[in-house]
Formats: structure tokens, C-alpha cells, sequence
């Protein structure tokens, strides 16, 4: 510049010139990563699918992937409320597998343990398969395909309508998207999560029916399939709940004003009046995924008949009560219905990129649970967390190695 006595401000701008452009370039390389890294989570691996058809060609030609769950012997413990019943509703054999063989690894008494699996129809022969073929000596497995169930007219249309609604909302927040909403940062990724097509799944949604699934349990613990279990969870079942229907973290272990979770304005529409007069957009939401259910105190209040009717009045003000999802609807039919359990009982958002329990409180937590887009079994989440939940996959099981289903860095 000196040499050729050139003009300092034109140097000065021409230099904040090209800092601004590749800063420029910078974000958007780190807003396209990002949202690749999104758009990773929404995908079922392949060794998923494998896993699926290798079982169900099993359970074709192999006596054993088809025999009774629970074995005859054990068939009475189904309905026998002085055992500890566990319910999953998943379509994720592999999931599944590492929830029931991780809660049985560390119970103390495993023998008391009920596990009820249901499925759909596509993925119940595989699922049958597996618990069939690794079956525990310890514990009963149930697994229920929905198509075997013998509903009552009254809920087939309660459940039709209840996922018709679901999938207008969902369409309606998809055709309102912005450009700006495809930045995975900030506020946006509550948009952009809640537009995952788990928030159409029957299997998610179908939790508010779970009294008519299980009409002859009193209480039960439910438990997401993205979970891991880490001690024994026994007491639960004699946890006093006050007279509430559902037990679920609602304080934090982070200190005050700190949610374990998100808050009621992370779900809900407080500009609309409906919503603002109603309910507290700075309440935290309790963490669902780890829950005790008082099912004969559930059946005594109307809750079931109140999530349909806030789902009515979601599609008569114009699909703009809440974003897209299960729990929106179930924070308010369940408001005033909770009973706040310890908060190490259930540790969540291992899901996403960081998360803000470390060390001491991951290894404390009874129950870790993977919320967020970087489910564990893909590749895309955090080495450390997903050694969490690793150490309880079987890879020396024969159709783990088939279908290539590897750990942390294998």
C-alpha cells in the first residue's frame, strides 16, 4: 500500500469489505451445518430397517422368534397389580431392547418387573421376534400389536379424530414457514423440532388412551423408547401422588428459575387470549418420557375428554393455539393433575448438541432421557451421551453384527 501510495480509506473499506463477506460466509456455512445436522436426525438408519426385516424373516421360518410372550407361566402377571408395570409404545425394536434390558440390569428385584411393548402392526412381528428369541429370565415382556386390541367404537373414533386434528396442525404450521425458520438457532429450532414427523406418529399420540389400553392396571410407569435407565426405579410404584393422576419432573436440579425442560410459552400461544388467560407462559412443562401414572385416579377425572376438547378448540381458532406436538395438548388437559417428583429422577435433553448436565448429575440421574433431534442411536449425537445409552446394546447378538448396528466409534 505504501509503495504504490495508495488512498488509506479506500484500503480501509476495501479490507471491511472482505472481513463482512466471509463472515457473511462463515454464518451461512454454519446455518447450512446445521440444518444438514437436522435433517440427519429425521432419518431411521439403515441398520434400523435391516435390523426390522432380519427379524421378521425370523420369526417366519424360526418356532422360537413366534412363542408366546409372556411364557404361560408367567401370562397371570399381566393383570397382577402387585407387580411393577412398565409401558412402552414404540415402533423402535432396538430402542425398546436398551430401555427393558437397562431397567432390568439395574432393579433390584427384577422379578417383580411387568413390560408392556405396543406397537403397530408393521414392526410387532419383528419386536415379537426379538423379546421371543432374547427373552429374560427374570422379568415378563408383553408385546401388544394395536391391531389386536378390540377397541370400543366410541375410541376408534376418538383416536381418528384425534390424529386427524394433529395432522391439520401439523400442515398448517408447515405451509406457514418462513425462510427464516430454516435457521436451526435460537427460537427457530422450536419450530423446526416441531415439525418432526414423530409429532404425527399414533404411537406418541396414543398415550392419552393408555387407561383403555391397560383397563385392569392401577399404576404404571411410562417410559419413552429414547430413554436409558441407570438405577433402580422401584419406588415409583410407591411414590404417594396426592391424589394426582401423572408423577413428572417439574422443578430442576439447575437452581431457581431454571426449568428441567422448556416453559409453557416454549409450546403455546400466549397471544392468543384463549391461552394467556388461562395458564402462566413462565410455568415450567413437566418432563414427560419418565412418568408415573395413577390410572384409577386418571379415571376418575375427565383429562382424556379435555385434550379432545382443547384439540376442538385448537382447530375452531384457527390451528394456532399451540406448534405441532404431543405434549402442547397434554400440559393442558393435564393442568392440575401433576405432582412434582425429585428432579434426579428423570434427566432430560441428552438429545441435543449441548446439554447442561454434566458430570455428577448424569451419573445421579435415575432415568436419562434423550430429547432432542440427535436420537442415540445415530451418528450424529454426542460420543459421551451416546455411551450412555450404548453400553446396554447387545453387539455381540447375532443381528446386531448382521446389520452392522455399531457403538461409539466402531
Amino acid at each position: 500500500m505504501t509503495s504504490k501510495q495508495r488512498d488509506i480509506k479506500a484500503f480501509a473499506f476495501k479490507t471491511k469489505a472482505m472481513l463482512l463477506g466471509m463472515e457473511q460466509k462463515v454464518h451461512s456455512a454454519k446455518k447450512r451445518e446445521l440444518m444438514y445436522w437436522y435433517l440427519a436426525s429425521r432419518g431411521v438408519p439403515k441398520s434400523l430397517h435391516c435390523l426390522c426385516l432380519k427379524l421378521a424373516e425370523e420369526y417366519t421360518v424360526n418356532a422360537m422368534a413366534r412363542s408366546h410372550l409372556p411364557p404361560p407361566e408367567h401370562v397371570s402377571r399381566l393383570a397382577d397389580t402387585s407387580f411393577h408395570h412398565v409401558v412402552l409404545l414404540t415402533d423402535n425394536v432396538l430402542a425398546a431392547s436398551v430401555v427393558i434390558s437397562s431397567t432390568v440390569e439395574n432393579a433390584a428385584n427384577p422379578e417383580n418387573m411387568v413390560f408392556h411393548i405396543v406397537t403397530d402392526k408393521k414392526t410387532y412381528t419383528p419386536m415379537h421376534a426379538w423379546f421371543a428369541i432374547n427373552s429374560l429370565k427374570s422379568a415378563a415382556v408383553e408385546v401388544k400389536g394395536l391391531h389386536q386390541y378390540d377397541w370400543s367404537e366410541e375410541v376408534n373414533v376418538g383416536v381418528k379424530q384425534m390424529l386427524e386434528i394433529h395432522r391439520l396442525i401439523w400442515s398448517h404450521s408447515y405451509n406457514n414457514l418462513k425462510e427464516e425458520d430454516f435457521d436451526y438457532e435460537g427460537e427457530n429450532k422450536n419450530c423446526l423440532e416441531a415439525l418432526s414427523p414423530s409429532c404425527l406418529s399414533l404411537m406418541n399420540h396414543l398415550r392419552i388412551y393408555i387407561p383403555e389400553l391397560f383397563p385392569d392396571l392401577d399404576k404404571i410407569v411410562f417410559l419413552d423408547d429414547d430413554v436409558v435407565v441407570q438405577h433402580d426405579i422401584a419406588s415409583l410404584w410407591k411414590l404417594d401422588l396426592n391424589g394426582k393422576v401423572v408423577g413428572a419432573v417439574v422443578d430442576s436440579w439447575c437452581g431457581d428459575n431454571c426449568c428441567p425442560g422448556r416453559k409453557y410459552e416454549d409450546y403455546l400461544n400466549f397471544s392468543h387470549p384463549i391461552i394467556s388467560s388461562n395458564l402462566d407462559q413462565d410455568h415450567c412443562a413437566w418432563l414427560s418420557g419418565m412418568n408415573v401414572f395413577d390410572l384409577e385416579a386418571w379415571r376418575r377425572t375427565n383429562i382424556t375428554t379435555s385434550y379432545h376438547k382443547w384439540l376442538k378448540l385448537n382447530l375452531n381458532s384457527g390451528l394456532t393455539l399451540w406448534q405441532p406436538g404431543v405434549l402442547p395438548p397434554t400440559l393442558l388437559a393435564f393442568e392440575g393433575h401433576v405432582h412434582p417428583i425429585d428432579p434426579l429422577w428423570h434427566v432430560a435433553g441428552l438429545g441435543y448438541r449441548s446439554s447442561s448436565a454434566h458430570g455428577e448429575i448424569l451419573e445421579a440421574a435415575a432415568v436419562l432421557h434423550f430429547t432432542g433431534p440427535a436420537k442415540p442411536w445415530l451418528e450424529i449425537g454426542s460420543p459421551e451421551a451416546r455411551s450412555l445409552w450404548n453400553r446396554h446394546v447387545n453387539f455381540s447378538n447375532s443381528f446386531i453384527r448382521k446389520c452392522r448396528i455399531l457403538g461409539v466409534g466402531g
